[in-house]
């Protein structure tokens, strides 16, 4: 059955939603507890909004996003890395797109990408900006396929043992 893309309620399926990150990132359960507190608090930001990825009652991926506010966790870090590049007025008028991510077993299928567009289709910013771990990865090829860039690289967040890069694109995102 082809997967449905459509509305989440992400507060009422945390636990769902996350055992799809703890599958696509190999996160064990102390890291699962402290993210889903992140998630149900970031669904409480003014215009925060979720999407899934359905078939068969079971959820195969998500993403949401909320628009981005320089107060925010998030953007306190990434700005000196933006700025940096002369790229911080990236962090004004955008959406962030918070987390994607697709169960392994359903990767590769266009469901991440499904996702993705859905969800900026909604935004009424002029564009997009993301993290994502500074490899080159399936995840980085989709977002460059969409028509992001790298906006910084090599940005360190506490606690995260990898660097990541702030991609950033104009919305809408390019069409494959």
């Amino acid at each position: 059955m082809d997967p449905v893309i459509g509305p989440l309620d992400l507060t009422a399926h945390v636990d769902e939603a996350l055992a799809v990150q703890a599958a696509a990132f190999g996160l064990g359960p102390d890291e699962v507890a402290v993210r889903r507190q992140i998630v149900l608090r970031h669904m409480t930001h003014r215009g925060a909004r979720a999407y899934g990825a359905t078939a068969d009652g079971r959820l195969l991926g998500f993403v949401y996003g909320m628009p981005n506010d320089r107060t925010h966790w998030w953007s306190t870090v990434v700005e000196p890395y933006l700025r940096a590049q002369g790229n911080d007025h990236w962090l004004d008028d955008s959406f962030v797109i918070t987390e994607l991510h697709v169960h392994p077993r359903h990767q590769k299928q266009g469901i991440g990408r499904a996702l993705i567009t859905t969800i900026t289709d909604t935004a009424t910013e002029p564009r997009s900006i993301l993290s994502a771990i500074d490899v080159e990865s399936p995840a980085r090829k989709l977002y460059r396929s969409l028509g992001y860039k790298d906006l910084a690289r090599q940005v360190h967040f506490p606690s995260a043992p990898k660097p990541y890069a702030v991609m950033g694109a104009p919305l809408p995102l390019l069409r494959a």
